[in-house]
């Protein structure tokens, strides 16, 4: 007796072929349905301001919070991978980012030409002008023909070098590339006259010139760039055509809007108001709060004043405030804070003030005992403001620089390297707007002398010896 036998495993791949010959076909799902089956949405970004970073309690920024909110409308987990250039990104969505099965690019990327021949985009979300910046001690220039010796700087693969590409036969100095720095990085090395000029983003740019008192803008390149979303070249449209009308959403609802706002719309309050003016709000609305100031202080073993001069530079003492990320209130706190704090109604002067000051003495209870005052005074202060982890990254830096990392003094020179890119790769926590909370101390800590030279009988600013610090903070 003859016949053809064959194996179990055999006869199974036989039934599933004939399956899907009767069916519409095995397709591979779509990128889509992969995203949801995987219950992830995987996206590349940069570690930079206007992208993606930890902030002081929890990860932020402009394209993070687009992304978040994405991947909630799918139903699905987000996961951030950070590239650590802008050609690393593209080289990420190669081949579908097969190896970390990433969807998307959401890190402030222009559309261009010789993108859109390597990645599929979304609808623009945002519009932003280049601008050249240049060193305030330069002469102005008003066109690329006005440009002076120099050093011309900006980031390889960006859509800044395709268009300075555009305008080569007009621009009488060689520029360069670098993959080793951010927009960031180059806005800081023109205010410190490192290099010469650069090309950033309008958005970039009034997120971050407070910052750099050196640094102006020359002119706008034309035209103006669109912001959007790059998917790997290779997939279908079924998660571009849903980011598509996710968007058409967000703008429809003004969710963009306000996001736009939180982050770009009041760069402006970080200013230094001034004497006058902090003395004349001294005088008009201190008086109204002063009472809780000082039950505070009694119940927290500090000095009111310096807790005044906190809410006079979180909210110039505005019971009704709101930041550019949404804290509330005369002494800004954010809900996850008021909620551990005990505070109700962030609105409410007299439970914002209670629960500022308590949240100030927890973290100043955090800060390393062997950090004497008023150091240590100081170094809370940074920590309220930018988060205690960032401040412990800054230390580590200040340690490897061979400074003290238990003197403000050096701490404060290693914040602002929390922006730059060589340096905070270094760190557990990443990228953090380092220049902030030493222009925060600086202001509070000038606050605080006027206040107490305002506040204490005539007789007691009698001439005294001049000390570095400023005397009268209580430990503990």
């Amino acid at each position: 007796m003859t016949g053809c036998f064959y194996s179990n495993t055999t006869i199974r791949l036989l039934l599933t072929l004939f399956v899907c010959l009767l069916q519409t076909g095995c397709e591979q799902p779509t990128s889509l349905q992969q995203v949801k089956r995987q219950k992830e949405l995987i996206i590349v970004t940069r570690n930079s301001p206007t992208t993606y970073y930890q902030g002081k309690e929890q990860p932020t920024g402009f394209e993070f919070e687009l992304a978040k909110r994405f991947a909630k409308e799918l139903g699905v987990k987000l996961t951030i991978i950070t590239a650590n250039s802008l050609p690393d990104i593209f080289h990420a969505l190669a081949d579908n980012g097969a190896a970390q099965r990433i969807s998307l690019a959401a890190a402030g990327l222009a559309v261009t030409d010789h993108r859109q021949r390597q990645v599929h985009f979304s609808q623009p979300y945002m519009d932003v002008t280049q601008q050249l910046i240049y060193n305030a001690k330069l002469k102005a220039p008003k066109s690329f023909a006005d440009l002076s010796p120099g050093k011309f700087l900006v980031l390889a693969g960006s859509s800044h070098a395709e268009r300075l590409k555009q305008y080569s036969d007009q621009i009488p100095i060689p520029w360069e590339t670098t993959e080793v720095h951010e927009n960031i990085d180059l806005l800081r090395m023109v205010n410190d006259g490192e290099i010469d000029y650069t090309v950033v983003d309008s958005n970039e740019l009034a997120m971050n010139f407070i910052y750099f008192p050196n640094i102006r803008v020359a002119f706008d390149l034309a035209p103006s760039d669109k912001l959007a979303w790059a998917f790997p070249k290779s997939v279908d449209a079924s998660l571009i055509n849903r980011a598509n009308l996710f968007f058409a959403k967000i703008k429809a609802n003004g969710t963009l809007a306000h996001l736009y706002e939180r982050f770009y719309g009041h760069v402006e309050q970080i200013n230094y108001v001034g004497v006058k003016t902090f003395t004349k709000q001294m005088q008009k609305r201190l008086p109204k709060y002063r009472n809780y100031f000082e039950k505070a202080a009694e119940s927290y073993d500090m000095d009111w004043r310096l807790l005044a001069s906190i809410g006079y530079q979180e909210s110039h003492w505005r019971p009704k405030a709101k930041s550019p990320t949404g804290v509330r209130g005369l002494m800004m706190l954010t809900r996850a804070t008021a909620k551990e704090m005990g505070v109700a109604n962030r609105l409410n002067p007299k439970q914002s003030i209670m629960g500022g000051s308590r949240y100030f003495k927890k973290i100043k209870a955090r800060i390393n005992q062997d950090i004497k005052e008023p150091d240590r005074t100081w170094m809370a202060l940074a920590a309220y403001n930018v988060g205690y982890g960032h401040l412990q990254d800054a230390r580590k830096l200040t340690e490897i620089r061979g400074g003290d990392p238990n003197k403000w003094v050096d701490v404060k020179e290693s914040l602002p390297l929390l922006s730059k890119k060589q340096w905070h790769q270094l760190t557990k926590y990443g990228y953090a707007r380092g220049y902030e909370p030493v222009l925060y101390v600086q202001n509070i800590r000038r606050y605080y002398d006027l206040l107490r030279w305002l506040t204490v009988p005539q007789i007691e600013n009698l001439p005294v010896a001049k000390s570095e610090h400023s005397p009268g903070i209580k430990d503990g």
